[in-house]
């Protein structure tokens, strides 16, 4: 088995659905802003806020609109799907060893901070506003990884390596504040229920079990509706049930591949049949071969592998559709030069590259990291404009930080002047770059 060849093919199917997943995100959120500023904007609001899905159980009433099953439900598989990535990145990934996670999880932070601390400047004299720090904190991977796919070749695979490490520490940074910042109110009761489930799945991960059926039954039927009752987001409960599936194979690679290569040599001696079918014996051994491979497997990037496409085919343009559709209602300017969106304009076009460049350098200059291998400080400076990208997860921060409809739509304004500001200018840079072929 040759790991050296696999690994440029595994990464180019995945930067290969980051580059249509992008697409799709994009194309979904200019129907949205077309519908809600065309005469159907009355069909736009009626289909995600007004039309109702759900079932009842008992005192159990999940009924409730398309829009909130999309924001509650989809969404938590999303953040469910990020959940998996964060635990694969810190046992093997960019964030496995202090030396590897230094230089993104700095870079995630500074990113963070300072465009929270931009926007609470901006709007120091707007105490009523002051609620939005969250929002220009975020960064959309999906957008940001779409974009770099775009550029090809000409970006080093460290960029990509080292964008999506601080991503997925931007994510969890995000998961944090959605968690003890954006809750409103808690059902201790219903919170202690979702813990109680949440301690069964990581018993059955210590014990072995590996049935992805189970850990999805549990997690839905017990966790994840008890955080929607307990006034917890729905969110934190996909990331906390993908920290309990498994990561372990139930065999070693020297054990699969020996009992492989054993029942290959088997299935080539057995006689064939003289049609299509298969003989008894060849679907023995089939069924052996299988099992054996289902052994190999993590359960953990099994489902990574199978949501992947999900989350970027399905969910996130669901989201776009959904909550992207800002109607233009007054004078754009005004809106665009409300506090709210300034703040969120300047978190993410300034704050973002400023804040993660600062870290980096600070990281460096420490030598307690270096830059990825290929990678320059003009790939840095980029990469910092790319991440200014918020779209899906600040959308998705400011319904939770504002109350009103007009300051939700304030600052989804912000958000696409910011992310498009920030696309253009990190494209360029990094279009312009040079891989370097020194040590940085």
């Amino acid at each position: 088995m040759n790991k050296k060849s696999t690994k440029p093919f595994i990464a180019k199917h995945f930067f290969t659905q980051d580059l249509l997943g992008g697409i799709i995100l994009i194309v979904s959120t200019i129907i949205a802003v077309i519908w809600a500023n065309s005469g159907f904007y009355d069909l736009y609001h009626y289909v995600w806020h007004e039309v109702k899905m759900g079932f009842v159980l008992g005192d159990i009433n999940t009924v409730t609109t398309v829009g909130h099953w999309i924001n509650d439900g989809l969404m938590a598989l999303f953040f469910f799907t990020i959940g998996l990535e964060i635990k694969r990145e810190v046992i093997a990934g960019g964030l496995s060893t202090l030396k590897k996670a230094s230089l993104p999880l700095a870079a995630a932070i500074g990113g963070m901070v300072i465009p929270a601390l931009f926007y609470v400047v901006v709007n120091v004299n707007n105490p009523q506003n002051l609620n939005g720090w969250g929002v220009p904190m975020a960064t959309d991977i999906a957008f940001a990884l779409g974009l770099l796919a775009m550029i090809g070749k000409r970006v080093p695979l460290g960029l990509k390596i080292f964008l999506t490490a601080l991503a997925v520490a931007d994510d969890l940074g995000a998961v944090l504040v959605i968690a003890f910042f954006y809750t409103q109110s808690i059902d201790f009761t219903e919170l202690m229920m979702g813990g109680f489930f949440l301690l069964v799945l990581a018993g059955a991960n210590f014990l072995g079990v590996r049935r992805t059926v189970f850990y999805g039954l549990v997690g839905f039927l017990g966790v994840w509706m008890a955080f929607v009752f307990s006034g917890v987001h729905a969110t934190i409960a996909g990331v906390l049930i993908a920290f309990t599936i498994p990561a372990r194979s139930k065999i070693t690679e020297s054990e699969y591949v020996s009992k492989l290569y054993r029942l290959t040599r088997i299935f080539d001696h057995i006689e064939p049949n003289t049609n299509n079918l298969l003989t008894k014996k060849q679907l023995t051994t089939i069924t052996k071969i299988d099992e054996l491979s289902e052994k190999a497997h993590t359960p953990l990037q099994k489902l990574e592998h199978a949501l992947h496409p999900v989350s970027a085919f399905i969910i996130l343009p669901l989201f776009a559709l959904s909550n992207a559709g800002v109607r233009i209602e007054g004078n754009i300017m005004e809106l665009i030069l409300s506090p709210i969106s300034i703040g969120i304009i300047v978190g993410l076009t300034v704050g973002k590259p400023l804040g993660i460049a600062f870290a980096a350098k600070i990281i460096v200059w420490m030598k307690i990291s270096r830059l990825p291998e290929g990678m320059n400080w003009s790939h840095v400076y980029g990469m910092g404009f790319l991440a200014g990208i918020g779209f899906t997860m600040s959308i998705f921060i400011s319904e939770l930080a504002f109350e009103t409809d007009m300051d939700k739509q304030i600052a989804k304004l912000g958000i696409f002047v910011a992310s498009i500001l920030s696309a253009i200018i990190g494209m360029v840079i990094l279009s312009r770059s040079k891989i370097s072929k020194k040590e940085p």
